[in-house]
């Protein structure tokens, strides 16, 4: 089921098979649990109660501990990448998977993502963002989630990608009547995340409301000292446009890079 605390993360669909039992040597029959993991598929989960004994039982030096934490871990890095807004479109896009073809620019905003992600501890201690602005189809949302996608994995951090319009999309239902959320617990569930990612900016003209909002967004990860990624189709100066120059100094502060995608898009070719 959906995260219902959530507006915009899930949690694992969970199939329990009642009818369905394994044997368990300690605690007999027990329900078959499926868990969906990131990639699409479902994983036959062991006894919870065997996990749970391991952990808070066994020495710490023992293979069951040791077994019963990585099980731990494992999962919670998957309900981060499921949780993530990466779409399964996107879900095989690594940084190790973007070509460059050979080309300087792809090398060159290829590395400067590489190195976001290799020194992400000091960018999130210092909040330092990033913007990704350039054509349609040059691969900045397969490097933008490739990097959520990595800080996950390898630094356990609570990373999201959303598109703008998804933002305005979820603001907007606050407004409905009998909405259990309003436009507060929107701004701080995007505050929250260790890395935010903002795709799809400028893609159609906001309103002054949509505008605003965003303005609130990035201020409020600003004054947190929290790093928010920026992708938009716009070119700089449209960009500057549209979001404005406060929004703007706020993302290059402290040394914020701005990664331009200037070649041709590869979309359509065999």
């Amino acid at each position: 089921m959906a995260d219902r605390t959530s507006n915009f993360r899930r949690l694992p669909q969970v199939i329990t098979k009642q009818h369905v039992t394994e044997h368990c040597r300690q605690h007999g029959e027990i329900p078959v649990r499926e868990i969906e993991q990131f990639d699409g598929s479902y994983l036959r989960m062991p006894c919870s109660k065997c996990r749970w004994e391991a952990i808070n039982r066994s020495p710490m030096d023992a293979e069951e501990y040791k077994a019963a934490m990585a099980s731990k871990s494992a999962e919670r890095i998957n309900d981060l990448l499921i949780g993530s807004g990466i779409t399964p479109r996107f879900r095989e896009c690594t940084l190790e998977s973007f070509s460059t073809n050979g080309e300087q620019e792809k090398a060159r905003a290829l590395a400067t993502c590489q190195a976001y992600v290799d020194r992400f501890t000091e960018h999130y201690r210092d909040g330092r963002s990033m913007i990704l602005t350039g054509n349609v189809g040059t691969g900045k949302t397969h490097l933008a989630s490739a990097m959520v996608q990595a800080v996950i994995r390898r630094y356990g951090a609570e990373a999201l990608i959303v598109p703008v319009a998804e933002v305005f999309r979820v603001a907007k239902g606050a407004m409905t009547k009998g909405a259990a959320y309003d436009e507060r617990d929107v701004i701080n569930e995007l505050a929250e995340v260790d890395l935010l990612v903002i795709d799809e900016v400028g893609a159609q003209r906001g309103s002054e409301y949509e505008q605003s909002l965003l303005h609130e967004v990035i201020d409020r990860r600003y004054q947190l000292v929290v790093p928010t990624i920026l992708v938009s189709n716009l070119p700089a100066d449209e960009l500057k446009a549209f979001i404005g120059d406060r929004a703007l100094d706020r993302l290059r502060q402290g040394g914020g890079k701005a990664v331009g995608f200037t070649w041709a898009s590869a979309r359509g070719e065999a």
